[in-house]
């Protein structure tokens, strides 16, 4: 008798709260229209939340890889097309050899699984890695080459990559490209301004990102995309980053969603 009450209660009852708050806040979000076309994610708290489960960072790591292919899921179900993060600054190097040479092998790992992922080509994924490649060991930068060759054709959705990259590096790094076209007589100084110095830059003429997210409780940019998020919306989060959940990011797009956007107006 039991089982017959219990088989006309409607299933959807039985699913856990969480799962029912994500879907309604995903219908919500999706309901409001206003998408981000650009969100970039400072993915910080790997090596804490590793920490404190008394694990090497590298597990750290490995756990906020897949947090970001979930995330790339996300950013494709609600149509946001473009996603840029932070994988590897330029000071990182100076990190102990062990975690960094962990590092280096997860990344390569991981570009070699892109050019296999069947997802990156079923949903035309380009893959662009953004930094100063020439610091990276060899094996790694042409791992990271042929996930961007092997994507090349690719314009649905982009995934950028920042790899030995720092903020401050690609503008001096763009200045120096830009002398050396005013000194070959390829462009003029009087031609020098905003637009054209973004044609300089790692990725020329990327969109500027609408959302900056930083995980694991800092509150800064720490030299990331500092010329590109000038007027970006900033949403600072107390999570680690391998615990950076569904429910996470369409609260940060809801409350984008309320901003108004004014560009310094």
């Amino acid at each position: 008798m039991l089982y017959k009450v219990i088989s006309r209660v409607p299933r959807i009852l039985f699913k856990p709260v969480y799962d029912l708050y994500e879907e309604y806040l995903f219908e919500r979000v999706k309901a409001k229209g206003k998408m981000p076309k650009h969100v970039a994610i400072i993915m910080d708290g790997n090596r804490r939340w590793a920490r404190k489960l008394a694990k090497p960072p590298w597990y750290g790591h490995l756990f906020g890889s897949k947090t970001l292919e979930n995330i790339m899921d996300w950013c494709r179900e609600l149509g946001i097309r473009s996603l840029t993060v932070y994988a590897f600054s330029t000071e990182n190097f100076k990190r102990k050899p062990e975690e960094v040479n962990a590092l280096m092998d997860l990344f390569e790992q991981k570009f070699k699984e892109v050019v296999e992922d069947e997802r990156i080509h079923k949903y035309g994924v380009r893959v662009n890695v953004i930094g100063r490649k020439e610091m990276l060991p060899k094996n790694v930068r042409e791992a990271a080459e042929e996930a961007e060759r092997a994507t090349k054709k690719y314009s649905n959705y982009f995934l950028n990559i920042a790899l030995a990259y720092g903020g401050r590096s690609e503008i001096v790094d763009a200045v120096k490209e830009i002398v050396d076209d005013v000194l070959n007589g390829n462009i003029r100084k009087e031609d020098i301004n905003e637009e054209l110095l973004k044609r300089y830059l790692y990725i020329p003429n990327m969109s500027d990102p609408d959302i900056v997210i930083r995980t694991g409780g800092e509150v800064r940019i720490s030299n990331f995309l500092i010329y590109q998020i000038a007027y970006s919306e900033l949403f600072f989060v107390d999570v680690y980053f391998p615990e950076f959940r569904k429910i996470d990011f369409l609260r940060i797009i809801r409350e984008y969603q309320k901003r108004q956007r004014r560009f310094g107006r």
